[in-house]
């Protein structure tokens, strides 16, 4: 009588649905944990200039202008591009803070007169804190 007469002749296998489930469980965590800069939907390529600002942007509005002279608030388009939609827009997103820095990202193909109409929707609502940005032009000086 043979007691250990089970085959011992099993084949070696590796499960790989664990392995799985640890990798995609890695994956959501390296998703869900990382730093997102602000990042718009939108590509501006933005004019440049020879001098850049050291200082910081404070957390503010940002409007941008496409090269077809659309208008975006923080990423929400404005349907209308007169200055009517636009000031209601501005009244809607940014409440009663006029003291907030408002940030004009246009595009460097876009008309001038697109920006001009952002500058003055934003001067009829009462905003007085207003940059535009630029990018830093080949030939500037390194400081």
């Amino acid at each position: 009588m043979k007691l250990g007469a089970a085959r011992r002749d099993d084949d070696f296998e590796i499960n790989v649905i664990p392995l799985i489930d640890v990798m995609l469980t890695l994956l959501m965590f390296f998703v869900l944990t990382a730093t997102f800069d602000q990042t718009a939907r939108l590509r501006v390529s933005l004019p440049q200039a020879s001098e850049s600002a050291d200082a910081e942007p404070e957390a503010g509005l940002t409007i941008q202008v496409d090269s077809d002279g659309r208008y975006y608030i923080d990423n929400n388009e404005v349907l209308n591009p007169n200055v009517d939609t636009l000031k209601d827009a501005l009244v809607q997103i940014a409440g009663d803070d006029r003291t907030r820095p408002v940030m004009i990202r246009a595009d460097a193909q876009t008309a001038h007169q697109a920006v001009v109409t952002v500058m003055d929707a934003l001067g009829q609502v009462g905003f007085t804190r207003l940059s535009i940005a630029t990018t830093p032009s080949k030939d500037a000086p390194k400081k």
